[in-house]
């Protein structure tokens, strides 16, 4: 053999091993799409996979013909969803409720870290916003402060 036949027979080898690996994405798109379609039923769903198991590179390219269009849509509908449950969720997580931050508040000025001045302001501004949150107000919480520094070192 050749350098020349090798050459090419590697060249042979990336080509097909190219399209494999596309054919498998193409695959896996189509069946999660199959799946993400809520319009469609289950018998046209099982039709689908099971021509794609019999005759895959035919139904592979019906499929992306005829419903390549929804696709798209779906993905980004899917993904507009997933993105909302994933803010809702950390909006959730996120937020010390009042009675937290009058502990935290509590504990600084346990400990001396805040006088009994500051921790009345924590403890208000908690406490409004609480009673902003329970009234419907969707309003962005103010920005935290960081507590003076206490006026005799300890």
């Amino acid at each position: 053999m050749s350098f020349w036949d090798n050459f090419w027979n590697i060249i042979w080898i990336f080509f097909w091993s190219f399209a494999f690996i596309a054919y498998l994405f193409a695959l896996f798109s189509i069946i999660g799409d199959l799946f993400r379609d809520h319009k469609l039923n289950g018998w046209w769903k099982a039709l689908w996979v099971l021509f794609l198991i019999f005759v895959p590179f035919l139904t592979a390219l019906v499929y992306l013909i005829a419903r390549g269009p929804g696709m798209a849509e779906r993905a980004q509908k899917q993904a507009r969803e997933v993105q909302q449950a994933t803010d809702t969720y950390i909006r959730q997580v996120a937020v010390a409720s009042p009675a937290d931050e009058i502990a935290k508040a509590k504990a600084l000025l346990d400990s001396g870290t805040i006088t009994q001045a500051e921790f009345d302001h924590l403890k208000a501004r908690a406490l409004a916003h609480d009673a902003g949150a329970s009234a419907g107000a969707h309003a962005a919480p103010p920005a935290p402060s960081a507590p003076a520094a206490p006026d005799h070192v300890g």
